[in-house]
């Protein structure tokens, strides 16, 4: 093209007409329009340099308990028993034989999400076992991604081959989703081969059409009298894990903790309330619809 361009000027000049003047064209350099261009795409998307928007931190960072590893917390209670137990939780709500109540472990995680999936993992696990004449609670929190494998090692500590673990929707949910964390951590995975009883199939079988619904929150107020005051909903909990984890205040994570322990006091006292072969919580037998 540039020769064919030269030819014709040099036969105008030999003609002696004046070679027209061909305007200069700038041509945009093409790294500043991409530049350009990804800077006009952020502002559309209202994303900002840099990951996560900053969030100033607090004074306030307390997680209650001790740090037991790097990045992961642990806080212990004994709650006294009301009454004692029996020494045999009579199971045939779950279609069970009698199960040794020094065997149950209550459990409860609270996790990044509510959907499950690869992507989501608990950053607190709650779990609760009769010991004598108190239920021993104890409770795993995460104030790092990086403590989860040790979470995940502490947690197996505390099964046994002769455990049964309890829990309100369990086995779909948190029993899954800690399996997947396990693999992911390339560890054993030590839930799989446990007795679990799942709190919510009994229930629904016995309070289906009887309430509003059977979540767990239903479950506690209707059958067992306990009415929670100042609780942090389970879908405000990963919000409150996060900001933490962005140098936020620790005082959502704090009730986020109290949350958790509440639901695992919750299923030590519906597996008794269902196991009883006497009067519920609300003075009815067992046996009758209320």
């Amino acid at each position: 093209m540039s020769v064919g361009l030269d030819r014709l000027q040099a036969l105008r000049r030999q003609s002696g007409a004046a070679a027209p003047r061909v305007p200069a064209v700038a041509l945009p350099e093409p790294v500043d329009a991409l530049v350009e261009q990804v800077a006009r795409l952020r502002g559309l998307l209202r994303v900002t340099r840099g990951s996560a928007p900053l969030v100033a931190a607090s004074a306030d960072r307390t997680i209650p308990g001790r740090e037991i590893a790097a990045g992961l917390w642990l806080q212990e209670q004994r709650l006294p028993l009301g009454n004692p137990w029996p020494v045999l939780l009579d199971a045939g709500f779950d279609r069970r034989e009698p199960v040794p109540t020094h065997d149950l472990l209550f459990f409860d995680t609270e996790t990044t999400g509510l959907a499950g999936g690869t992507g989501t993992r608990a950053f607190m696990i709650g779990a609760a076992a009769i010991d004598g004449d108190a239920l021993h609670v104890r409770q795993l929190t995460i104030a790092s991604t990086g403590a989860e494998a040790a979470m995940l090692e502490v947690f197996r500590s505390w099964l046994r081959a002769s455990t049964v673990l309890v829990s309100y929707n369990g086995k779909s949910y948190d029993a899954p989703l800690l399996k997947t964390r396990y693999r992911l951590m390339r560890q054993a995975e030590p839930l799989s081969g446990l007795a679990h009883m799942d709190l919510l199939y009994p229930s629904r079988r016995r309070y289906r059409g009887c309430f509003e619904n059977c979540r767990l929150a239903t479950i506690e107020r209707r059958v067992l009298g306990i009415v929670r005051e100042d609780d942090l909903p389970g879908s405000e909990a990963p919000a409150a894990w996060l900001g933490y984890l962005r140098g936020g205040s620790g005082a959502l994570l704090r009730r986020v903790l109290a949350h958790n322990r509440q639901d695992v006091v919750t299923l030590a006292r519906l597996a008794l309330h269902l196991g009883s072969a006497c009067v519920d919580a609300g003075g009815f037998p067992t046996n009758r619809r209320v």
